[in-house]
């Protein structure tokens, strides 16, 4: 078995599919726009991760404002 394969074993992506992918990128977009297009999908991700972690600092900082000395 050479590649991801999903929990029935029906789909596979291998290294000839990730090529594949790759060059219809290269004629789609150009080599000169894939780095653009790589960061700001790494930064999305970033901000998307951040954004998840965000709720539970804001639900803690929340739970100690309610606590105040009378």
């Amino acid at each position: 078995m050479n590649g991801l394969t999903s929990g029935l074993g029906l789909i596979t992506f291998g290294v000839w599919e990730a090529v594949l992918v790759f060059g219809i990128l290269m004629l789609l977009f150009g080599a000169k726009k894939l780095p653009d297009l790589a960061r700001g999908l790494g930064s999305g991700i970033r901000n998307f991760k951040g954004e998840l972690k965000a709720p539970e600092d804001e639900e803690g900082k929340a739970s100690r404002d309610k606590i105040t000395p009378e």
